[in-house]
């Protein structure tokens, strides 16, 4: 495995297995993944929620079991935000995306298995353009996965989340009848998901992120002065690990441009 870029606040976050165990209901708000049994899973995560992506996704595959899910989540997280070199970016997306692939099959009710496979696809449906995405099939790949996570795991605030994205790109790229007709996009739905994505995780600042751009896509400029304030509300919360300071940051960039 090639060197990954290191995370640019190493030390700002210094959980350990105590006390990432006395926030992990609060970290997890957005994923609803369970607390580990296994020590050696903990361990990956304390890693992830460090900001030490390489070795948490390392150790998540050596642990294996529940342990892919940390390391799809490490590897996407660090892909999504600090990977600069596209190539690289996508094939690592693509590497969760099979590895969620091979986790459902053997652990088919684990809902984080098809959400990390829809986000994983999803990211990589952003990368190659949503248009080409579609026409390879792999948007009904991604809804599929997210429908299945939210079955699985109803309070799931991320795989809403991904859903209302799902519908607002599909009506950006293709048109609100040609989305809903061939794709199963529809403005109303895709609202409704942002809406109960940031009920279930009211402070996450990447619901606000993605709600305030779906919001855009879906209503048009109309909805730019509800969407800014998103991305101020975004930028203004007061992260509690590198994931979401990773976040935070990226809104503050959005700010700026």
């Amino acid at each position: 495995m090639a060197e990954w870029t290191a995370f640019p606040h190493a030390g700002d976050y210094a959980f350990d297995a105590a006390s990432l165990k006395k926030s992990w209901a609060r970290l997890h708000q957005g994923d609803c993944e369970p607390l580990p049994k296994e020590d050696a899973v903990l361990l990956a995560w304390v890693l992830c929620h460090n900001g030490e992506f390489q070795k948490a996704a390392e150790a998540g595959i050596r642990a294996g079991g529940d342990g892919i899910t940390v390391a799809n989540k490490a590897t996407s997280m660090y892909a999504n935000y600090l990977e600069a070199k596209e190539k690289a970016k996508l094939e690592l997306f693509m590497e969760v995306a099979a590895r969620a692939e091979a986790q459902q099959a053997l652990d088919p009710e684990n809902a984080n298995a098809w959400y990390w496979q829809a986000y994983a696809l999803g990211r990589y449906c952003q990368g190659i353009s949503v248009a080409k995405a579609l026409a390879q099939g792999l948007g009904s790949k991604v809804k599929n996965a997210l429908e299945q996570t939210i079955r699985l795991s109803p309070r799931h605030a991320d795989a809403h989340l991904a859903l209302a994205a799902f519908h607002a790109e599909v009506i950006d790229k293709v048109g609100t009848l040609i989305g809903g007709m061939t794709y199963g996009a529809k403005k109303d739905m895709g609202l409704a998901l942002y809406k109960e994505a940031l009920k279930l995780n009211p402070g996450s600042a990447i619901a606000m992120m993605e709600y305030a751009n779906g919001l855009v896509m879906l209503e048009g400029d109309k909805k730019m002065l509800e969407a800014t304030q998103l991305y101020e509300q975004a930028a203004a919360s007061k992260p509690m690990d590198a994931m979401e300071r990773l976040d935070v940051e990226m809104a503050m960039v959005e700010l700026k441009e």
